[in-house]
């Protein structure tokens, strides 16, 4: 008995040494990749429910993750709440709504509105919003100067709404804005962008020679609680009357809309930045009351030293700020504790697919959930596939400090997952 034990054992020990890609055939692989060379390079790759790797490369190198920091906010948010609340209100017999914000971002979002939000507005009662004394940053460290004037830099808020962006169509030849009330002007040079906003003000310029028929763009306002008031009374035709928060003895009540479903969609599928910096305000929010990104990312931390194999340097949810450094297979510990928590269902159905949908539908790999992160001269790949056998894996591919172009490090990434995939066992 025991003499047959101890032959299983040994032959379990072969079998699974011999899974292992060695160190010299992964370098002999990556040698191959041309958008690789002068970059720096890092892989890890382990068995979905298993801790030691079968595959990596530099993966206790520290590299900048961009997009691939969502993957931690996306769990912090799955370990935090079980169901997003939208906002806290305490009603005044039938004439009276005070409210007040959670951090929730989708309120008249341009991309994933939540219908039964905005519904919940449409009540014939006097509104009061209740506001704190001290709003968000509205900017992460390490963002980016000259980013304002883009989407993806929306500044963070004590209550989103719009996406806090302005968006823009041209229709039959005139440009059609929502929200309107901005100051929007023309010009004359043809050279000027399509449409920019002043950087101190919330003075929009376009440029009608640079547009098309139906051309959509989306740019960001300056945020203000104020203007979260004149914005919604707008939307919904009611006053909203804006009030400081000084001291707080309402007893509050929470409305879910129960729209997480698209949030986390556009989270991870859409990489929409503007959401994930919401749901770090909103954990932040509901465990010191108070919306700062750093409080939230230091409990995150905090709870999470046990499991981490390495610390993480990290400032923002997004991944827009140059600051974020982690470690790949810091990452492969993250996605398995995404597993973990949401099953294999949930990521097929929240992650972006490989030739399918969102940032990776156009990487040609079958099997593939994974999450991009890219920021100028730096893209990866982090997320999970499935071998030729259907074997579950997480990897993290991480190619930074890159002066090929974007495309070709793609080309180089997709070459790799697929060898990946037929060389694992």
């Amino acid at each position: 008995m025991r003499k047959s034990f101890l032959i299983g054992f040994l032959f379990c020990a072969f079998v699974l040494q011999g899974q292992s890609l060695g160190k010299r055939r992964i370098q002999k692989q990556l040698t191959k990749i041309e958008a690789f060379q002068q970059a720096q390079v890092a892989l890890y790759v382990a068995p979905l429910s298993a801790k030691k790797p079968i595959a990596f490369w530099n993966s206790n190198r520290y590299m900048t993750p961009a997009s691939n920091t969502k993957l931690l906010t996306f769990l912090a948010a799955q370990q935090h709440f079980d169901s997003l609340p939208s906002l806290l209100y305490h009603q005044q017999g039938d004439s009276l709504i005070q409210f007040k914000s959670t951090g929730y971002p989708l309120l008249l979002h341009p991309f994933y509105p939540d219908n039964k939000l905005i519904s919940f507005f449409n009540q014939e009662v006097s509104w009061v919003y209740v506001a704190p004394e001290s709003p968000p940053y509205p900017l992460g460290n390490g963002w980016s100067w000259d980013d304002y004037s883009y989407y993806f830099a929306a500044e963070k808020s004590t209550f989103p709404i719009y996406g806090n962006s302005l968006q823009a169509t041209i229709q039959e030849g005139r440009l059609i804005t929502k929200p309107n009330g901005f100051k929007i002007i023309a010009l004359s040079d043809s050279l000027a962008p399509k449409l920019e906003r002043n950087r101190f003000k919330n003075t929009f310029t376009f440029n009608p020679r640079a547009w098309k028929e139906n051309d959509t763009l989306h740019r960001p306002f300056l945020t203000s609680d104020s203007l979260f008031a004149t914005l919604l009374s707008q939307a919904i035709q009611k006053p909203i009357v804006l009030k400081r928060l000084v001291k707080d003895t309402l007893p509050w009540q929470t409305l879910y809309t129960h729209h997480e479903k698209p949030l986390y969609q556009g989270l991870l599928k859409d990489s929409d930045n503007g959401i994930a910096e919401a749901l770090l305000l909103m954990i932040a929010e509901q465990y010191s009351g108070q919306m700062k990104t750093k409080t939230a990312i230091d409990s995150l931390q905090t709870k999470w030293t046990a499991w981490l194999p390495d610390p993480i340097a990290w400032v923002d949810g997004s991944g827009i700020s140059r600051y974020n450094m982690i470690t790949p297979r810091t990452l492969g510990a993250v996605l398995q504790k995404i597993h973990q928590r949401v099953g294999w269902n949930a990521i097929q159905t929240l992650f972006p697919k490989g030739g399918g949908s969102g940032t990776i539908k156009k990487y040609p790999v079958p099997n593939l959930y994974a999450k991009t992160g890219t920021l100028r001269h730096n893209h990866n790949l982090s997320g999970y596939f499935l071998n030729k056998k259907g074997a579950p894996f997480v990897f993290s591919i991480m190619v930074n400090h890159h002066t090929a172009p974007t495309a070709e490090v793609k080309e180089g990434i997709t070459a790799l997952l697929l060898w990946l995939q037929q060389k694992l066992k």
